[in-house]
């Protein structure tokens, strides 16, 4: 198995079929049959069900374009920081964050490196902490923005001056929007949407003094956005950070903190003893200059 091949397979995956894929590679259909034919049988696993107007992937098929999706990112990022200018600072910086105001900090960073360096490009991945982590450790991201509780033991890392509160979104019209706060006991019996991180639930799970298998969870989420329109249309009532959705005047939410205060920190980290290019070096830098 090699980088082509692994191309010509995320090819076929892409296009679902052979013929867009060949057409796509610039290549014929009878070499290209016989590349996947090669890789089924190196890795002894069916990859494709061949239907008679499109092709689909099975489950090994889908394990394997997920990480030869990494791979190929992977190549393509090396080969891009090993091109890059010596001369001049240029080159691409690759950060995952969490859902956060916190990344305004990180914003305001990349603003002022682009000012000065503007052969520096930035490419955003926005996600939980795991997939931002195992993206960090394949070494397809080179920064991450980590939302506190962490496990920060693989990481060197700065904490950036900066916290976020735990409340509840819930429409203006909700009885418990008349209060200023939310206690343990307003949560019992609501019909509740939370953040499927195990970090997250044990979080809440301390707030509540133990009470959480006692929580109506009616619906989990990884992003914030698609959790609000649930919570517009009287799904229930969602467990998050602040500042992440803006709640203006005619906005049909709003947000109450949590009583006692859940007040969580934020980490900007990355491998450590990593090999940094350039430019992930003068982020560094602009980093640790600002807030150390």
């Amino acid at each position: 198995m090699d980088i082509r091949t692994l191309q010509y397979f995320l090819a076929v995956a892409r296009e679902e079929s052979i013929s867009g894929a060949a057409e796509f590679l610039h290549m014929t259909q009878p070499p290209l049959s016989r590349q996947l034919k090669e890789l089924e049988a190196e890795l002894g696993k069916q990859l494709f069900i061949r239907g008679n107007r499109k092709i689909t992937l099975t489950e090994d098929g889908m394990i394997l374009r997920k990480r030869a999706e990494e791979i190929v990112a992977l190549m393509e990022k090396t080969k891009a920081e090993i091109n890059a200018s010596a001369e001049n600072i240029t080159g691409d910086i690759y950060i995952g964050c969490a859902e956060t105001e916190g990344m305004r900090m990180l914003a305001k960073i990349i603003s002022k490196i682009r000012q000065e360096y503007d052969h520096i490009h930035f490419h955003i991945f926005s996600g939980q902490a795991e997939d931002v982590s195992e993206r960090l450790d394949s070494g397809l991201l080179d920064f991450g923005l980590f939302i506190e509780p962490a496990d920060l033991k693989k990481y060197d890392f700065i904490k950036l001056p900066i916290t976020d509160i735990w409340g509840l979104w819930m429409t203006k019209a909700s009885p418990l929007a008349e209060n200023k706060t939310v206690k343990p006991r307003d949560l019992l019996g609501l019909p509740l949407i939370i953040s499927n991180q195990a970090m997250v639930k044990n979080e809440i799970a301390g707030w509540m003094g133990g009470n959480y298998d006692n929580l109506n969870i009616v619906a989990t989420y990884n992003l914030l956005y698609n959790a609000s329109l649930m919570v517009e249309e009287g799904v229930g009532y969602a467990l998050s950070i602040d500042r992440i959705i803006k709640s203006y005047d005619d906005s049909p939410l709003c947000f109450r903190p949590l009583e006692p205060t859940l007040e969580v920190g934020l980490d900007i980290v990355w491998k450590k003893y990593q090999t940094f290019s350039k430019a992930s070096e003068k982020f560094l830098e602009y980093l640790k200059k600002e807030y150390i």
